[in-house]
């Protein structure tokens, strides 16, 4: 069968497609998968790029969604023929987060799903979202549970309040779309204006271009008649942080996700005492957080944006393509 592999030290040019042994049979607890789709977020990038350090030549790619080949003693939840998606944390059942960091991370700390067929403990996945394709239940793994945890998990969504998103990434994108599911306003930037529309046909209430309003955060402040925002999907980190403080209201939450504009900076500490804010650092989430997002879908229909697709020969292609940060929603690979 066919996988692809990084390359020690990484780079796009170091992605190479082999032939590896068929995995076999499941033992106790395991499934069998044929793997059919994986979709890229920015880790994967770090990975392949070098820019998070492997000890050895890796298979990528931390999600993962096929259908159930085989199942083993013992398993209960999967039968064969199920179309299944893999967990970020294979060890993080439910509960608190553990202190391993990435070291089970399939696509980092482990291979991961840019392969045909993996044999893995069946808690390794859950099902996929009735109705959804492989593609689409491939977003949910790193993306879609990033954005449940961060608004429904710790941060309490509720109707009627207000959402503050942030670019057209996959993890905004999710958030955007869990928020108008639940009944909530959604203020929305990007850089791109035709982003923007693309948004506000999503269900985006209001927009903001930052890039032509650099102080976005008192104009999101303004959108609430002075109040401030609920929830900030805080994907920027030290680059955008401030504003977001500035946007949020008394008692307001941050779910702070990503550092995409930069991993160290001024922080405003004295504003978040005052605002009493609730800043919250997560990385993806539990088997639970998963599983409490796909009966969500199941009940509102959710479906993922998804931009681009690409085979799993032409991996790197698909890299270059988010580089360029042209695209809009998930990029795919069809395995």
């Amino acid at each position: 069968m066919k996988a692809i592999y990084v390359r020690n030290p990484g780079g796009l040019d170091k992605l190479e497609l082999v032939d590896v042994a068929e995995p076999g049979a499941p033992g106790p607890g395991q499934i069998k998968v044929r793997l059919r789709a994986s979709s890229l977020n920015y880790h994967d990038y770090l990975v392949v790029k070098g820019m998070i350090p492997t000890p050895n030549d890796r298979i990528p790619m931390s999600d993962g969604a096929g259908e159930v080949l085989a199942v083993g003693e013992g398993v209960t939840e999967f039968k064969v023929g199920d179309l299944v998606v893999s967990t970020f944390f294979p060890d993080w059942i439910d509960g608190e987060p553990n202190d391993r960091g990435f070291t089970r991370v399939p696509g980092d700390g482990i291979d991961g799903y840019a392969v045909e067929m993996v044999t893995q403990p069946a808690t390794d996945f859950t099902r996929a979202p009735v109705g959804y394709s492989a593609a689409e239940a491939a977003t949910i793994t790193c993306a879609g549970v990033t954005a449940w945890r961060g608004l429904v998990s710790d941060g309490n969504l509720k109707a009627g309040d207000t959402v503050l998103v942030q670019g057209t990434g996959g993890v905004s994108i999710y958030a955007l779309q869990i928020a108008k599911a639940f009944g909530c306003t959604v203020i929305a930037t990007s850089s791109s204006d035709e982003k923007l529309e693309r948004l506000k046909a999503l269900g985006a209430d209001h927009l903001i271009n930052y890039k032509a309003d650099p102080t976005w955060g008192a104009t999101a402040r303004k959108i609430t008649d002075g109040r401030g925002v609920d929830h900030v999907v805080e994907i920027g980190g030290a680059g955008t942080l401030p504003q977001s403080i500035v946007a949020s209201r008394v008692g307001g939450h941050i779910a702070l996700i990503g550092v995409l504009a930069g991993f160290t900076g001024d922080f405003p500490s004295a504003m978040v005492m005052g605002k009493s804010i609730r800043l919250i650092g997560l990385t993806v989430g539990s088997r639970r957080h998963q599983n409490d997002m796909v009966r969500a879908i199941d009940a509102t229909g959710l479906k993922p944006v998804l931009d681009k697709h690409f085979p799993l020969a032409e991996l790197g292609a698909a890299f270059a393509h988010q580089e360029s940060n042209t695209h809009f929603g998930k990029i795919v690979v069809d395995i």
